[in-house]
């Protein structure tokens, strides 16, 4: 995957709520630069970018549709034209027109970013892998949060991320920096 011309960014749930400060503790404070960097390089070139938006059904998530949470956040607006394709579930794929939007711009290559690593990211991840894409996960433009397992004990994000990025690296798609992808992508 030397050339990323033409690749697909995909950006991941990018809303409000993920910005909250009564968040738990986060990895990657420069996720949001990262993707800001790619968004702009992708726009600038006129490549292809997709934003996914979670709406979710459950009463007490910020993501629920129209309240201040479930929209993206500023510097992640989609600009006039972009596709959004909203989910209710973590997989962008499942219950979406996401395969056929890509299927009809004939991507192969996808570039993911976005929150969080271990959910959205990482379930969007593997479904694009065994459908066949060419999976890129930019390592430091999505993030987690810290949270308890299943035994009780408290995770911290970082090890959460890693073990994410692990679990899709070589048997799903490639794990890069924004750094190796801008090299790669020639922009």
């Amino acid at each position: 995957m030397a050339d990323l011309a033409g690749a697909t960014l995909i950006v991941i749930d990018m809303q409000n709520c993920m910005a909250d400060p009564t968040c738990p503790p986060r990895n990657n404070r420069e996720a949001e630069d990262n993707i800001a960097r790619l968004l702009q390089a992708w726009r600038t070139r006129n490549w292809p970018c997709i934003h996914i938006k979670h709406n979710s059904t459950d009463p007490t998530s910020g993501f629920r549709p129209h309240q201040v949470g479930n929209h993206f956040q500023a510097r992640f607006i989609p600009a006039h034209g972009a596709r959004v394709v909203e989910k209710d579930v973590t997989d962008a794929f499942s219950g979406t027109d996401l395969l056929s939007i890509l299927q009809k711009e004939g991507a192969q290559k996808l570039i993911l970013v976005g929150v969080s690593t271990n959910n959205s990211v990482e379930a969007t991840a593997r479904h694009a892998g065994c459908l066949g894409f060419e999976v890129i996960v930019v390592e430091d433009a999505c993030f987690t949060f810290d949270r308890t397992d299943i035994t009780g004990t408290m995770r911290a994000a970082h090890d959460i991320h890693v073990a994410s990025l692990s679990n899709i690296a070589g048997e799903y798609g490639r794990v890069l920096s924004t750094d190796a992808v801008v090299r790669l992508s020639g922009v």
